[in-house]
C-alpha cells in the first residue's frame, strides 16, 4: 500500500474524500514530521508546502519518490537534494489565478478611483468633493508573466475594457492579449502602459527583472502591480522611483525581505498599497489544492504522467 504523509492540517472532508477515492493508499496527518523516524523511513508521497522541508529531512525519506507541493512556488525547496534522490516534485501552478486577478484589480480601483485617499478622509469624518477619480476603462494594461495568473488578469483587463498586452520569454500569442512582446522587447511595452502587472515565476532570468532602468521607462502617469516575488524586483530602484514620481505608484504583495521592515520607507507613502503575501488565499484554495493532488495521486496510482511536474533548469 502506497503510503502518503501529509505534513499540513487538512480539513476532515478533504482527508475522507481522499481516503474514499484511494483505497490503496494509506494517508498520515502530520505535521511535525521531523519527529516521526518510522512515518519518515515509510513515506513514498509527500504532501506539503514545504516551509520546513530542508535536505536533511528528504535524507530521512530513503523511499520519497515524489512530493505533491500545496503552493505553485517552491524557490525554498532543497532542489539539490531532490535531484540527486530522483524524486519528483509537482506543484499547484494554475489554483492561484482567480484570486490573484482579483487582487490585481483590487489594487487597480484602489488607484483609479483613489479609494485610498476617500477612506483616509473617512477616517478624518471629511466630506471631500475635490479629488477626481478615474477610469480603467480605455486603459492599456500590461501583463508580465502571461502563464495562468497572468492570463486570468488579462480576462479581467479586456472585461473592464482596457488594451491588454502581454510579455513572455518567446513573446508568442496569447489568447486574450491583444499584442505580446519577447522578454527582450519589455521596453516597448512598459513606454504604452498605464498600469502594469507582474505574475512572473522567479527564476534565474527574472531576478531583478524590473530595475532602476525599467522604472524610467514607464510613464510618470502609470502604477505598478508585483504580485510574483519580491525578488523580481530591484527594490531601492522602485522606491526611488515612487520617491521621484517617476511612476505614480505601486501595489506591492512581494517583496524582497519578508516581512516588509518596519524601516522600509513603502510603509509611509501614500502612493503605495502594500498587503503582506497573501493575493493568492481564498477560501477555496485548499479544496483546489487537493483537487490538483488527486488528480495527480490517480496518475501516480497508475504509472501516468504527473501534472504540473517542477523543472528545476526553467525554475517553474
Amino acid at each position: 500500500m502506497t503510503k502518503v504523509t501529509i505534513d499540513t492540517a487538512l480539513e476532515q472532508h478533504h482527508l475522507q474524500k481522499l481516503i474514499k477515492q484511494f483505497p490503496q493508499a494509506e494517508f498520515c496527518l502530520c505535521e511535525e514530521l521531523a519527529e516521526e523516524k518510522e512515518l519518515l523511513l515509510e513515506t513514498e508521497v509527500l504532501v506539503t508546502y514545504g516551509w520546513k522541508l530542508t535536505a536533511e529531512l528528504v535524507r530521512r525519506m530513503p523511499k520519497l519518490k515524489w512530493i505533491q507541493a500545496l503552493r505553485a512556488g517552491v524557490d525554498n525547496f532543497p532542489d539539490g537534494e531532490i535531484t540527486k534522490q530522483g524524486i519528483v516534485v509537482t506543484t499547484v501552478r494554475g489554483i492561484h489565478g482567480i484570486p490573484m486577478a482579483e487582487h490585481a484589480f483590487g489594487m487597480m480601483l484602489s488607484f483609479s478611483r483613489e479609494l485610498l485617499a476617500f477612506r483616509g478622509a473617512q477616517s478624518q469624518k471629511q466630506w471631500r468633493r475635490d479629488m477626481s477619480p478615474n477610469e480603467i476603462y480605455g486603459m492599456t494594461l500590461g501583463v508580465v508573466g502571461t502563464g495562468s495568473i497572468g492570463r486570468e488578469v488579462a480576462r479581467r483587463g479586456t472585461a473592464f475594457g482596457m488594451m491588454v498586452l502581454g510579455v513572455n520569454t518567446s513573446g508568442n500569442p496569447v489568447d486574450g492579449i491583444e499584442k505580446m512582446f519577447s522578454a527582450k522587447k519589455l521596453e516597448v511595452l512598459l513606454k504604452q502602459c498605464d498600469y502594469v502587472v507582474v505574475t512572473l515565476p522567479l527564476t534565474d532570468a527574472t531576478y531583478h527583472m524590473f530595475g532602476e532602468q525599467e522604472f524610467s521607462q514607464m510613464k510618470s502617469t502609470a502604477y505598478f502591480i508585483n504580485l510574483a516575488r519580491g525578488q523580481v524586483v530591484e527594490e531601492p530602484a522602485m522606491v526611488k522611483a515612487l520617491q521621484e514620481k517617476e511612476i505614480a505608484g505601486a501595489g506591492l504583495d512581494v517583496f524582497e525581505e519578508e516581512p516588509l521592515s518596519p524601516n522600509s520607507p513603502l510603509w509611509e507613502m501614500e502612493n503605495v498599497l502594500i498587503t503582506p503575501h497573501l493575493a493568492a488565499l481564498s477560501p477555496r484554495y485548499t479544496t483546489r489544492a487537493v483537487d490538483v493532488f488527486a488528480t495527480n495521486l490517480a496518475a501516480y496510482l497508475a504509472a501516468e504522467s504527473l501534472h504540473n511536474v517542477m523543472n528545476w533548469k526553467r525554475g517553474y
